[in-house]
């Protein structure tokens, strides 16, 4: 920790800023859409989810990183508004299960393509600030993008732009 560097404050500011302008970007299309940010959030939650499981009340919870009865609350809203169909698990009366409806599914088709196509002008720069994490930053605190490592990053994004 004692090593730190100006272009490690500097990449990791980098960094923020980069996914600050993203999540600027969203909570903006969303409000288009009519949507709130959280809304928008828990709609690609519920259609992302492919679990054993059904999504369930808790598991948008955990996936939103929110208190349980938050998620209650936000999914009555998304059940008042027409976006989501909440139904009570059959094997467990406490538990209920969701699924997004024709609405949400449209609205959600929109946001998407939007969101995938502003990632893949962000990639770059995005890419570029991981490497410099993953192999250091050069003294001028730029990243480091020389290695070809294989990166994680990366190979979602190759997944998102063959699609």
């Amino acid at each position: 920790m004692d090593d730190l560097t100006d272009a490690d404050y500097e990449a990791l500011s980098n960094l923020r800023h980069a996914l600050r302008q993203f999540m600027d970007f969203s909570a903006s299309a969303a409000h288009e859409e009519g949507l709130p940010a959280q809304q928008h959030q828990a709609l690609l939650a519920i259609k992302g989810h492919h679990g054993e499981e059904s999504m369930s009340v808790g598991l948008l919870a955990e996936r939103l990183l929110i208190a349980p009865h938050s998620a209650t609350e936000l999914v009555g809203r998304l059940v008042a508004a027409g976006y989501v169909s909440r139904t009570v698990d059959p094997n467990d009366k406490r538990r209920h299960t969701l699924a997004l409806t024709e609405k949400a599914e449209a609205v959600l088709k929109r946001l998407t393509a939007i969101h995938l196509s502003e990632i893949r002008e962000m990639a770059p720069r995005l890419i570029a600030i991981l490497h410099g994490f993953q192999d250091g930053v050069e003294p001028n605190g730029r990243a480091n993008i020389g290695s070809q490592k294989s990166n994680p990053f990366e190979t979602w994004m190759s997944n998102v732009k063959s699609r």
